[in-house]
């Protein structure tokens, strides 16, 4: 049975001021949902916007309230908190997701991961730190990249199958936060030294498509051009150097 409640009865977008972060609790157990509401609440800069207890309460209101994160307990009965994270991920872009889990296993992180997951916590966080945490992925961070290379094992596996599906084709689910496959193959051609007309002919792709891609990947990386998006890239891994 699903159970959801919204603080206002209506759609999203039409309740609170834009500069209020709208958060979403996803949660199984009551008590813990109020226990999060009553934490956040204090926050003057959050806004929540409704609770769900399950995947499918969760995957409504998403839709309905479009909230800017998405607090979602990993351990959900069917559809589980992965599930559900990879939906919200495809049908809402815009939405980040941070998991919540009992304890940091490398399987539940890895597939956190795969999902599109912003941040990985465990639930006995501090309440200071989760606000933090909140803050960090509303402005567009994806703290969950630092918590995989501090895990050799799972940086493995994430690189590993982030590099097939760059590979096999860009119509693959992305693999890892934040850049897709296509965007980490841009970045690629570019640290070879190529210029946007020569990645186009690679790729068999528009001008303009690498464009767009080029300015995608300067915002969910936060940096200012091609030269530093390349340089963080090959530090987080994700590309190799180039070849003289």
């Amino acid at each position: 049975m699903t159970e959801t409640k919204t603080s206002d009865g209506r759609r999203g977008g039409t309740a609170v001021a834009n500069d209020r972060i709208r958060i979403l609790i996803v949660d199984d157990h009551a008590l813990v949902r109020v226990g999060i509401s009553n934490i956040l609440g204090r926050e003057r800069d959050f806004e929540l916007v409704g609770e769900a207890a399950d995947g499918r309460g969760a995957l409504e209101m998403a839709d309905a309230l479009s909230p800017h994160i998405v607090l979602m307990d990993l351990s959900l009965p069917a559809p589980g908190g992965i599930e559900t994270t990879q939906r919200i991920r495809r049908e809402l872009p815009a939405t980040a997701v941070i998991v919540m889990a009992q304890d940091e296993d490398e399987e539940s992180l890895f597939a956190s991961i795969k999902a599109g997951a912003a941040a990985f916590i465990i639930k006995d966080i501090s309440p200071e730190d989760l606000i933090h945490v909140i803050r960090r992925v509303s402005a567009g961070e994806f703290l969950i990249n630092d918590k995989v290379f501090s895990k050799p094992a799972v940086a493995s596996r994430v690189l590993k199958e982030f590099r097939e599906l760059a590979i096999y084709g860009q119509e693959a689910q992305p693999i890892f936060a934040p850049l897709s496959p296509r965007e980490v193959e841009i970045l690629d051609n570019i640290a070879q030294g190529m210029t946007n007309k020569q990645v186009a002919y690679a790729l068999s792709i528009s001008e303009q498509t690498v464009k767009n891609h080029m300015s995608s990947i300067l915002r969910k990386l936060a940096v200012n051009d091609r030269t530093q998006a390349v340089v963080y890239a090959m530090r987080q891994g994700w590309i190799k150097m180039p070849e003289d």
